[in-house]
């Protein structure tokens, strides 16, 4: 018995060391200083709301909204418009204001692309993406996204298990579906931060963890943008947030083709929960982070930028932490701070 103790306490301690051993090599990447090219060359992306398409949302409320996209180097918003049903169809009471919106939006910012946000939840009782009939119903929904007059489809759908089959096929069709010039894009979560750890972890939890970067960049193969959902960490400290961060760009930027814009996905929101600390997943750790990756690689990729989530829960100080720190770093002082 003292000697079954002993393995077990033995056991214990290594995985202790391993877990502090992981979380020093996580925070040492948030350390330096990012270079001065790691900066938005006004190519970064917008999550916004429900409320713009069922009426909540109108002319006030875009006023407000304006200059932030303007001074956030914003060229692409991803504006909801559903959830689907569970089978795959959008049904259109859920966007009754979708044309008012589309209109008064390129009449104040026709350079910004809009993408239809099309998502649901796929686990059990949700969507099924493994159902040809189920991919079907959504391509046709986002066929009928783009033919009312968005310049894309954006898809969401969580939690999607590593190398899952089905999102690849949808990803197929749905390209082959839409029109040439329609932009197709999707979040994506967090990938593993080593390689081999998606499918090591795989074996062990009941939900994966992480995406393998292989399968990222079988996804991403499919797309014109791909944002990578880098929140909702579990981190308990900024500084490890951050050193995440730094290595999911790093990471990401050697999965995803080059042809392919890659966005970083930066949290602007106030939620409290098991998978996020907002006193660690701040906005202004999320920019220094994605600057430290994007600089490791020595020179600034095209095709990259950030993704901020979102529009409806962004406060002012979250979007003067993402101007200061990714729109134009010593740039000097912008929007005062308020809600």
């Amino acid at each position: 018995m003292k000697w079954f103790l002993q393995r077990v306490l033995a056991a214990i301690a290594a995985v202790v060391v391993v877990a502090l051993g992981a979380a020093l090599l996580v925070r040492v990447q948030y350390t330096g200083e990012p270079a001065s090219w790691a900066v938005s060359d006004g190519s970064n992306a917008l999550w916004m709301g429900h409320a713009w398409v069922d009426g909540r949302y109108g002319h006030t409320e875009l006023s407000r909204l304006k200059p932030r996209i303007e001074k956030g180097g914003i060229s692409d918003v991803y504006v909801h418009v559903g959830p689907l049903e569970t089978d795959g169809r959008l049904d259109p009471a859920k966007h009754p204001e979708l044309e008012g919106f589309l209109r008064m939006f390129r009449e104040e910012l026709p350079d910004v692309r809009v993408s239809a946000w099309v998502g649901q939840r796929v686990e059990e009782g949700g969507l099924a993406l493994g159902d040809e009939a189920v991919r079907e119903r959504v391509v046709e929904a986002s066929a009928g996204m783009v033919g009312a007059g968005f310049d894309g489809v954006h898809y969401n759908f969580e939690p999607v298990p590593n190398n899952d089959p089905g999102l690849l096929e949808l990803l197929e069709s749905t390209r082959d579906r839409l029109p040439e010039d329609a932009l197709l894009s999707s979040a994506v979560p967090t990938v593993e931060p080593l390689g081999g750890l998606a499918f090591t972890l795989g074996l062990l939890a009941p939900e994966d963890p992480f995406w393998s970067s292989g399968y990222l960049g079988r996804v991403a193969e499919h797309l014109d943008q791909v944002a990578v959902m880098s929140y909702d960490t579990g981190m308990p400290t900024e500084g490890l947030y951050g050193g995440f961060v730094v290595r999911q760009t790093q990471v990401a930027l050697d999965a995803v083709p080059e042809d392919v814009r890659l966005l970083m996905g930066v949290p602007a929101y106030p939620d409290d929960h098991a998978a996020r600390n907002p006193e660690a997943e701040t906005t202004a750790a999320a920019v220094r982070g994605i600057r430290l990756g994007l600089s490791d690689g020595g020179e600034r990729r095209e095709r990259f930028g950030t993704a901020l989530y979102a529009d409806f829960s962004a406060t002012g100080g979250q979007w003067q932490a993402y101007l200061d720190g990714w729109a134009r770093p010593g740039g000097g002082q912008g929007e005062r701070q308020g809600g």
